[in-house]
């Protein structure tokens, strides 16, 4: 069931969402809502990640820290190398 919500923004912001909207023949409601979806989808992505790390390292779940600069050093050194992207 949609909801009517009101939110204040800056004046740029609407500018550029009422541009959107024109161009893609979509709704500035429509977009500003998909806006929000994808932004709540991310936060709570990078939530549940952060919390599952927090019981990785508290189970004791931890990656040698030299570990860790040898990989992205050797990232570094052979970009291309598929090999070095694990």
């Amino acid at each position: 069931m949609l909801e009517t919500m009101t939110i204040r923004v800056d004046r740029d912001i609407k500018e550029r969402l009422e541009k959107l909207a024109k161009s893609t023949a979509r709704s500035r409601s429509f977009l500003a809502a998909e806006a929000i979806r994808y932004y709540l989808d991310v936060q709570a992505w990078q939530i549940e990640e952060i919390l599952e790390g927090i019981k990785e390292a508290e189970a004791g779940e931890l990656v040698d820290h030299e570990q860790i600069v040898r990989k992205w050093a050797d990232k570094l050194e052979n970009p291309m190398d598929k090999t070095s992207r694990s």
